[in-house]
């Protein structure tokens, strides 16, 4: 590693950066929406003035983020929000275009809350997160820096759902917007993002032919939704896990068959965790998987899988390509273990495709220019939406961009929308 003071970075290679940042400038070309976001912020500087800790994946897109907002007025630092997430070029070119950044590919735990740490003594005015770590560790660890913090910006359902855990219990020292909540997030990054990239992770890791497996997918939220319906066209019989009726029932109706996991362990040959929820395959389900399922998570934590249960267990482990490990059983068949039961779209593949982060990250930017500016967070430190009209502001922008024209409802029609006294 090496660590620079000025400015302050640290990152796997340094001479990455000229290959980092023709990542960047390619993102930049598929992210229309936030270039011109961008555009008009550099010159009204909505930010100027405030300091911005970021924890989110160090991507390609998310160095388009970060270099917007610098064009907003804002100082940065920065950090990953999971240790095998960033991309070490991206990383270094952030560094070299002057960003304070702590982040590179394979952080152990300590290094992981280290480099959280390091973008804490920026003693920020607004944190930005994917997961709510760095949230929680202001909360955790250094309380004293939320009365400088005006809000936060959370990225990611298991980020918000702790959020609002934090929130009912009046826990929470600052106010968040919930980005993941916004419907140009979770109906475009979570079901057509999380879809295509989750595949494309279990695809670089393996090479297999989808068409014809058995694919489990736990959870059918927005992200099991998208992955199940990419799966589904790539030639796979999908199978469903889930705890929720609604969702079960959403499943069933869309095509889908539901069962138990205990039952679904026994015939899948694909196994793909999107849930939130810890120990969703545990070590008694991949005992009584077949000989060669592969077995991988696209949830924000490595918790939904019993990693550490299967390694213990395990009588032989070896890297059999990168991010695929073959884990061989007591009983004799073999399981193959994508990523370490990380995201394997960001361990395994690059994540979302730019054109879906474009419109997640100019909620982002929205959000904090909001917070900012007051305008979102005035009635005391809880879990914000982004405003409605704002969310509308970046589809028209994106729909605008790509060429398409929609309606506009005329004056008659506004007026019978809000009429109750004409009836059929």
């Amino acid at each position: 590693m090496k660590e620079e003071l000025t400015p302050p970075f640290k990152v796997r290679d340094i001479s990455l950066a000229e290959e980092g940042q023709k990542k960047i400038d390619w993102a930049e070309s598929r992210m229309p929406v936030l270039m011109k976001l961008r555009a008009e912020f550099q010159k009204t500087k909505p930010l100027e003035g405030q300091r911005i800790a970021g924890c989110l994946h160090v991507t390609k897109e998310t160095a388009v983020l970060v270099e917007t907002l610098v064009a907003a007025g804002a100082d940065v630092a920065w950090c990953g929000c999971n240790p095998l997430s960033t991309n070490d070029e991206v990383a270094a070119a952030l560094a070299a275009n002057g960003i304070n950044i702590w982040a590179w590919h394979g952080m152990n735990t300590e290094e992981y809350y280290w480099a959280i740490d390091k973008t804490l003594e920026f003693e920020p005015t607004l944190t930005l997160d994917d997961g709510a770590d760095l949230i929680f560790r202001v909360h955790s660890k250094f309380p004293e820096l939320a009365s400088k913090i005006i809000g936060g910006t959370e990225e990611t359902t298991t980020g918000v759902h702790r959020l609002r855990a934090m929130d009912a219990d009046n826990k929470l020292l600052y106010p968040v917007i919930a980005v993941n909540d916004t419907p140009t997030k979770w109906e475009f990054d979570n079901v057509y993002g999380t879809g295509q990239s989750t595949l494309d992770g279990i695809l670089r890791a393996t090479s297999i032919l989808l068409a014809g497996k058995n694919v489990v997918v736990a959870g059918y939220g927005h992200c099991g939704r998208g992955v199940a319906n990419r799966a589904k066209g790539l030639g796979a019989n999908v199978i469903v896990t889930e705890v929720d009726p609604i969702n079960a029932l959403k499943a069933t109706l869309e095509g889908f068959r539901v069962m138990k996991m205990k039952d679904a362990a026994k015939i899948g040959d694909v196994f793909i965790t999107a849930t939130g929820m810890k120990d969703v395959i545990t070590l008694e389900h991949l005992k009584t998987m077949k000989d060669g399922a592969i077995v991988c998570n696209t949830g924000h934590y490595d918790v939904e899988i019993q990693v550490d249960r299967l390694l213990d267990y395990a009588s032989n482990v070896r890297t059999i390509r990168p991010n695929n490990e073959e884990i061989t059983m007591p009983e004799g068949h073999r399981i193959y273990l994508l990523a370490r039961g990380r995201l394997v779209n960001l361990a395994a593949a690059e994540g979302h495709p730019s054109e879906v982060m474009d419109m997640s990250f100019s909620g982002q930017l929205l959000s904090l220019v909001s917070l900012a500016q007051g305008t979102v967070g005035k009635e005391g430190n809880h879990v914000y939406l982004l405003p409605k009209e704002l969310d509308e502001q970046i589809a028209r922008l994106k729909l605008e961009l790509m060429g398409f024209e929609i309606d506009e409802l005329t004056p008659e029609q506004e007026a019978y929308l809000h009429a109750y006294d004409e009836g059929t």
